[in-house]
């Protein structure tokens, strides 16, 4: 089995995520959409492979707006319809933050700034938690999505829906992939200032990461392990 990791920026490495998904035997592909050098200026052209070419997609977070045409529209609209096709063939997806509000844009859904950002380890309400957990899940978001028709929410807080599935597809709005390694990159590229900008310490925040490492690995492995057998790749 081949899974396809879309990571959008170089900050966004797969983590405990695929770490588990290499534990069921998938044959892990990574692809970078904007690179480093391009990371201030993102709005580059990038050829997405044939999606029916792999058993599992999992598009990531990015520290840019999925409705954000002006910006990141070379790619963040073929990107869209791109997703949109393989949900529609009930390919599995697995979206992680952007890559959930990728799903709820594709499908039908709306994708904007919300009225608060979500910042730092956070407990969410889930009314399926066989497939996914309370947490609590790390967050680092400032948009949220209008759940697409057809969709079933299955998580939520009083801040933004938290998750959704349609067809074969399972959109995540905190990150399951988080680890210190991941957290230290983007609070290093202007991270750290959104998290003062929030009213938190950085520091602190690094600190509580590595505290809850381990015990937010075996959550995420537990996610992958309920996802992959929901979505039909193992028994």
């Amino acid at each position: 089995m081949k899974a396809l990791f879309i990571q959008h920026d170089h900050l966004s490495p797969t983590g405990p995520v695929s770490e588990r998904l290499r534990h069921h035997g998938f044959e892990i592909e990574e692809r970078l959409v904007v690179s480093e050098a391009n990371f201030e200026n993102p709005n580059v052209t990038f050829d997405f492979p044939d999606w029916r070419d792999y058993d599992l997609i999992i598009p990531m977070g990015s520290p840019w707006g999925v409705w954000d045409d002006e910006c990141i529209g070379n790619w963040v609209l073929p990107e869209v319809a791109w997703i949109r096709e393989a949900i529609e063939a009930k390919k599995p997806v697995f979206g992680i933050c952007f890559g959930g509000q990728l799903i709820a844009r594709a499908m039908g859904g709306t994708v904007a700034p919300g009225p608060k950002c979500e910042i730092g380890w956070t407990w969410i309400s889930t009314k399926k938690p066989e497939l996914v957990g309370p947490g609590p899940w790390f967050q680092f978001h400032y948009d949220r999505w209008s759940v697409p028709t057809g969709a079933v929410e299955i998580a939520l807080n009083p801040i933004a829906s938290q998750a959704f599935t349609i067809e074969k597809a399972l959109a995540m709005q905190f990150h399951p992939e988080l680890d210190t390694k991941a957290l230290e990159g983007w609070l290093r590229v202007n991270g750290a200032d959104a998290v003062r900008r929030d009213g938190q310490d950085p520091e602190l925040m690094f600190w509580q990461t590595q505290h809850e490492e381990e015990a937010a690995r075996l959550r995420t492995f537990e996610l992958v392990d309920n996802f992959v057998k929901w979505a039909g790749l193992i028994k």
